[in-house]
């Protein structure tokens, strides 16, 4: 069997080292829309808080540069792990928290250590929980919890695992936003270290079931946290604590983001849905947690 969930969750914890710089940054911030016309921002190539994400003189790192700090390597290694072998046409992301223990630097070295803590068999499919846990010579800095759902891979005999959702508030959204998905987003984006081909081949993006290459969730990920804190935190990005989501659905590139908030204390609930497409769920159980 391609998963042998004991193997994998009884496995050694792996270490890597990861190195970051702020051409890094900058390239994750553009590639999750940075520098592109909002409707809060008709001009933001020289709006002053956009250039936070862009100028390196002014830069400061979104938390959820997390997820690709160092090459992506979260998500490769977990992939990799002992008794995990899977198909890439079969895996669809599930979920994605980051945890934040201080303001991510600019530049830095660190070292991760990973593991796989659980494997949920859902029947059909297997989802596969990834840890990596991140510090520098100063202590920890974040902390990524991964859910990687694997088409196929369940049966196995394992625990379903937990399956609460997050009921979105009863009352109207206090914020409403959208954003649009540029035509080479995907292409752009995968320069931060996720290749896989079902975002830029066509070919693989039918063998995997679409008519054409979908958008990273992780993208989807980091362009929601961007609109929360710009348009909920100010634009700082140091008071966001914790972000959790579920991948809900897919998107396409050149469709239109519509994003609904709910402010809370110390938190904001988001609903991300395609606009394009009669409001087909994308993000859902999404959560800022904040100070």
């Amino acid at each position: 069997m391609p998963i042998d969930a004991a193997k994998a969750t009884s496995a050694e914890p792996r270490i890597t080292e990861l190195a970051w710089d702020h051409k890094d940054v900058q390239l994750y911030h553009l590639g999750i829309g940075a520098g592109a016309a909002t409707p809060e921002k008709p001009h933001p190539a020289t709006d002053p808080d956009e250039l936070r994400y862009t100028l390196e003189s002014a830069l400061h790192v979104l938390p959820s540069f997390a997820t690709v700090a160092g090459g992506g390597m979260a998500l490769a290694g977990g992939l990799s792990a002992p008794g995990i072998d899977v198909d890439l046409a079969a895996v669809l992301h599930g979920g994605q928290t980051v945890t934040v223990h201080r303001p991510l630097p600019v530049r830095g070295r660190a070292t991760q250590t990973s593991s796989v803590p659980a494997v949920y068999d859902k029947g059909k499919a297997a989802v596969i929980v990834l840890r990596s846990e991140i510090a520098d010579e100063d202590g920890p800095l974040w902390t990524c919890d991964t859910q990687i759902f694997v088409r196929g891979e369940g049966g196995f005999g394992g625990e379903r695992g937990p399956s609460a959702r997050l009921e979105l508030p009863e009352r109207a959204p206090d914020l409403h936003t959208e954003r649009r998905i540029r035509e080479d987003q995907a292409l752009l984006y995968r320069l931060s270290g996720d290749w896989n081909p079902l975002h830029a081949d066509p070919e693989f993006a039918a063998l995997a079931g679409f008519d054409r290459p979908i958008l990273h969730g992780l993208c989807t990920y980091g362009v929601t946290l961007k609109a929360v804190v710009d348009t909920v935190l100010g634009g700082e990005v140091s008071r966001v604590t914790s972000y959790a989501t579920r991948f809900a659905g897919v998107v396409f590139p050149g469709e239109t983001l519509r994003l609904r908030m709910w402010r809370e204390p110390g938190r904001v609930q988001v609903s991300v849905t395609a606009a394009d497409r009669d409001d087909a769920p994308v993000l859902a159980d999404t959560v800022v947690a904040h100070h």
